[in-house]
């Protein structure tokens, strides 16, 4: 079998070059093959897995080793092919690996022992995943818009400015976001499933809010779990609509908001299923948008559920 390591050097983690050197030391005594390949400007890690995923298909694993923007890029490079993605948390925030691994707190060093990259035992089960297409791109994480794409874009920034943060950076940012109105206006039209599974329209257009995320996993921003309880393979995703909120109201939310609590939160905000939908600036400006923490500047965008379209390797139980 062939791992292809697709590394983004600028990523947040500093112990890369002794964690590489373990494992590179591990596959000198294996049959199996590690090609490693560094990324240099955006685009190149979709590049790179597209081609290893049409050259070997099921033959070669691609092996994330950066953050959510480099998770973000291999999937919409291995989507509806047959050769699955692992994921080393190397990055900043890790959003997306949070929900793959269990934990809010990940060691990246167990999640590699557990892998086998160390002992040369290499272990993992394969499981397809959905994701979300967007305007024909792919999102395996969160697609957001507003308060939240404001946050993490200040958090990336300072993130990127004082890496040793970490995710930290994400909880900064909010201060000054929280300083100014937080109340934007966008349309919506959802096609939704009540808990019984039947479906129904929520379209409000045109609608203040404050935040809205639609969600294939759970964490996004550093951390933050407007769906706790999604399942990556049940070809449903989760949404997050919070009505407008000034500063007052918002600050006691934010901890509930990064905790999962949903159940303490519906008074602001309302939550439910959905499998497509249509989202659209009530002034055909570019909305306030990001998904997998990538900013985007569509004014329209026209979103669905690709159930079980994503190989993904799990930690064997």
């Amino acid at each position: 079998m062939k791992y292809i390591f697709i590394i983004n050097p600028i990523a947040g983690n500093d112990d890369k070059a002794k964690i590489f050197s373990r494992i590179k030391s591990t596959f000198r005594m294996s049959d199996d093959e590690m090609i490693v390949e560094s990324t240099h400007e955006r685009g190149d890690a979709q590049l790179i897995a597209k081609k290893y995923a049409k050259e070997y298909g099921s033959e070669c694993v691609i092996v994330s080793c950066g953050g959510d923007g480099t998770v973000h890029e291999i999937a919409n490079g291995l989507a509806g092919t047959d050769t699955p993605l692992l994921l080393l948390p190397l990055g900043t925030g890790n959003d997306f690996a949070k929900k793959v691994y269990g934990t809010k707190n990940i060691n990246v060093e167990n999640v590699i022992k557990a892998f086998g990259f160390y002992n040369g035992k290499i272990n993992y089960d394969v499981k397809p995943i959905d994701l979300i297409d967007y305007n024909g791109e792919k999102c395996i994480n969160v697609m957001s818009y507003g308060l939240d794409t404001k946050v993490e874009t200040i958090g990336r920034k300072i993130a990127g400015k004082i890496p040793s943060l970490g995710h930290q950076a994400y909880n900064i940012a909010i201060v000054p976001v929280l300083c100014k109105s937080m109340t934007y206006k966008i349309n919506i039209d959802l096609d939704c499933i009540d808990d019984e599974g039947k479906p129904y329209k929520y379209t409000i257009a045109p609608c203040d809010y404050t935040l809205f995320a639609i969600c294939n996993a759970s964490y996004y921003g550093g951390g933050f779990c407007p769906a706790p309880n999604s399942v990556l393979d049940d070809g449903i995703l989760d949404f997050a609509l919070c009505h407008p909120v000034n500063a007052f109201q918002a600050l006691p939310l934010i901890p509930k908001y990064s905790s999962g609590e949903v159940e303490k939160l519906q008074k602001h905000i309302s939550f439910g299923k959905v499998v497509s939908g249509r989202i659209w600036s009530t002034d055909g400006s570019a909305l306030l948008g990001n998904c997998d923490g990538e900013n985007f500047d569509y004014s329209e965008v026209n979103f669905k559920v690709l159930p079980k379209s994503l190989k993904l390797c799990f930690i064997k139980n």
